[in-house]
């Protein structure tokens, strides 16, 4: 009997290649995104060393023709530009760690405690992230009056130390706890608040970073409600500062942009040290 020919199999595209070329058009997407949202900053950037001619010359150059490095140097003593950045950092660090203390306390009980109204009080909190700081502005700085904390850094700390989108993110995540860890601390002899530093929070460290991050973002470049509360230079951040700048009769854009360079390095630090951390917490929150 003769053999019967084995007739070669039309090609087709298989499952592999599908997937790589979802992948190619994932990465071209993606890097075409990503190209489109750093130019902005790539020209301030380069922006923050060129000169003032440079800067008014058309059409516009991209690279500097020459480094100009006095920008940083004389945006440091003609502006008073380190007390901005004072400024800044002060209210950046004391809101995050109010606000880390507040919202982690406030998960903790809405997810590990019962009690009457406990998911009232939770939707309440979520219902509070649709109102907008222009509502509630006049109250609020009524309230800050009050205190007397008008013109102080404390004016600009306080109000916002505690955010909805803070408690629901932790909440979330406090949630995949056993509660059995928590009743054998209990049953260990640990105190309320003793089981929560020791236990629940070293837990939820990635958590905790993603709420710190966001906190850092929000508070470094918030700019309505500082420039609402500062009334005069000596308590000015630097987003209040350099829309100042901006209001002068001769506008010193180079300044300005080595000045808004320098603000972007301590969030861009921030996040190279917590990336690992805001990844993992955003995946494990985002799921439950």
């Amino acid at each position: 009997m003769n053999a019967q020919p084995t007739v070669a199999p039309r090609r087709t595209w298989t499952s592999l290649g599908k997937t790589r070329l979802s992948d190619a058009l994932r990465v071209v997407v993606l890097t075409a995104g990503a190209i489109v949202a750093l130019i902005p900053v790539l020209w301030t950037l380069l922006g923050a060393f060129k000169s003032p001619t440079e800067l008014a010359a058309r059409p516009p150059t991209f690279l500097p023709e020459s480094w100009a490095l006095t920008n940083f140097t004389e945006a440091l003593t003609r502006f008073d530009f380190t007390t901005y950045l004072r400024n800044s950092v002060v209210v950046t660090i004391a809101a995050t760690v109010i606000t880390l203390a507040i919202n982690s306390m406030a998960a903790y009980a809405l997810a590990k405690y019962n009690f009457r109204g406990k998911t009232f009080l939770f939707v309440l909190t979520l219902a509070t992230i649709m109102i907008p700081l222009q509502v509630i502005l006049i109250p609020v700085y009524q309230v800050v009056a009050g205190l007397g904390l008008v013109n102080t850094l404390w004016g600009m700390i306080i109000p916002a130390a505690a955010t909805p989108t803070g408690v629901f993110l932790l909440r979330q995540y406090m949630l995949s706890i056993p509660d059995e860890l928590i009743e054998a601390a209990r049953v260990d002899g640990s105190g309320e608040f003793r089981t929560f530093l020791r236990i629940v929070l070293p837990l939820c460290t990635p958590a905790l970073a993603v709420v710190a991050i966001f906190s850092v973002m929000w508070r470094w470049n918030d700019f309505l409600w500082p420039l609402i509360v500062a009334q005069s230079s000596d308590v000015y951040t630097l987003p209040v500062a350099l829309a100042r700048f901006n209001a002068e009769e001769t506008v010193p854009f180079n300044l300005i942009l080595a000045m808004s360079v320098v603000s972007i390095i301590p969030v861009v630090i921030i996040y190279l040290f917590f990336q690992r951390q805001i990844a993992t917490g955003i995946a494990n929150t985002g799921g439950k």
